[in-house]
């Protein structure tokens, strides 16, 4: 069914930055006029919103299943209110040609309950010597481009890399960081980091690897988003950027919005995510820049690690963590503490990736596409790590009280999750 009328509820308006209460029509998949002929779904007050588009999600497959699949990972997203997935290209073997861009986007037809669009990877095998064939693999559905957290350091290639994005039209994500500088880092530097002798990197290697990219950018023109900010030293850039009229954009994971590098405590592998937690201090100068739209997303950048790969010492564990099914409970942290207001909330997890990636998702307004979640945002409740859907369980939010919980999702008007 892809036509419904959803009554009684707070429609979150992320355009009009507006909380009203009404109703909402649907119509073959898309939103409509409203028709109190269809049938009716009583949303009892409850909040209707644009779907999450979360950008820079790992789904392993090809290479590495038995992390995530297609269809788990399109279930836990449907659970969490994310209608469309933007996965990495960090897979093994990365997605650097039109063949596994076509197997991807193939298994994602197949088995995932939500939208899926995959970035392919700027350099052949992500190892920053060679671009990829961009025409060939935008062709083939390639929504945007980067080699994710492998750094691509010959600024030739970059320069050569962008300009050539620049005149097809395609966004490249960048990974801001200077690899000499954080390899080998598992926490931020400072007092903490001391104590507990973990390898470190100071914050000035996020902001010398994203004036290093803003430079090419401006050299180059190519439109540009920086994947996630996690420090307070890295905005003067990116506002000086923006003011020059630099087609750029930036995004912040949801960890880095609500966990600080102190949630480490002793050496909880969980917390080991990349860019590595920072200060309490950036943390709030993080929700200030996406409280006054300097920062433009939240993404999940949800990153499935097994249970070998995470029951290691702190500094030899894999980074990363899963966070589909808990991106919008923990971004409720911040709506709950007065830092931003839900249209604010829903502008950086579905309008703004929308209108990056020329989307016609992330909003309310008539025409659009039925992709909606409907939640209550005050239902509080226990994280337990197994119970979420995600092939693997290595969240930070284990054991958590989290507040706020989705009630239905629905993609193209069908209903894809009902709790």
């Amino acid at each position: 069914m892809t036509s419904l009328r959803i009554t009684n509820v707070n429609l979150v308006d992320p355009e009009s930055q507006t909380v009203e209460l009404g109703n909402l029509s649907i119509k073959n998949g898309y939103i409509s006029a409203d028709d109190p002929s269809l049938l009716s779904l009583d949303g009892q007050g409850k909040y209707l919103a644009p779907g999450i588009v979360d950008i820079g999600a790992k789904v392993c497959e090809p290479g590495e299943r038995h992390k995530e699949s297609f269809r788990s990972a399109g279930l836990s997203a449907a659970a969490g209110g994310v209608t469309t997935l933007i996965t990495r290209p960090d897979t093994d073997p990365a997605i650097d040609s039109p063949e596994t861009l076509e197997f991807a986007n193939r298994r994602a037809r197949a088995t995932c309950v939500v939208r899926s669009y995959q970035i392919a990877a700027l350099t052949k095998g992500r190892l920053g010597k060679e671009m990829t064939e961009i025409g060939f693999l935008q062709d083939a559905g390639a929504i945007a481009f980067s080699d994710c957290d492998a750094v691509v350091t010959n600024t030739k290639v970059l320069s050569r890399a962008l300009i050539y994005a620049r005149q097809l039209g395609a966004l490249v994500i960048g990974h801001p960081q200077d690899p000499g500088l954080s390899q080998g880092a598992a926490a931020t530097s400072g007092k903490f980091a001391t104590l507990r002798a973990i390898p470190a990197v100071s914050p000035m290697a996020e902001r010398l690897g994203l004036e290093r990219d803003l430079a090419i950018v401006e050299m180059t023109g190519a439109k540009y988003h920086a994947d996630q900010l996690s420090t307070a030293l890295a905005l003067p850039a990116l506002e000086r950027a923006k003011q020059q009229g630099l087609d750029v954009t930036a995004g912040v994971s949801i960890h880095h919005l609500t966990l600080n590098e102190l949630d480490v405590a002793d050496y909880r592998s969980f917390f080991k995510v990349k860019p590595p937690l920072r200060s309490e201090e950036d943390r709030l100068a993080m929700v200030s820049a996406l409280a006054s739209g300097l920062i433009d997303i939240i993404s999940s950048m949800h990153t499935p690690q097994d249970e070998e790969s995470k029951r290691l010492p702190y500094e030899q564990a894999a980074s990363g963590a899963v966070a589909l099914e808990t991106l919008l409970p923990a971004a409720l942290r911040l709506f709950h503490a007065g830092h931003l207001s839900l249209p604010q909330l829903f502008r950086a997890l579905s309008l703004n990736p929308s209108r990056r990636l020329g989307l016609d998702s992330g909003r309310l307004s008539l025409g659009a596409p039925a992709d909606l979640i409907l939640f209550d945002p005050d239902v509080p409740f226990a994280l337990d790590r197994f119970s979420l859907r995600s092939k693997s369980k290595n969240t930070p939010f284990d054991g958590q009280r989290l507040q706020g919980r989705v009630l239905a999702t629905f993609v193209g008007g069908k209903e894809v999750y009902t709790r």
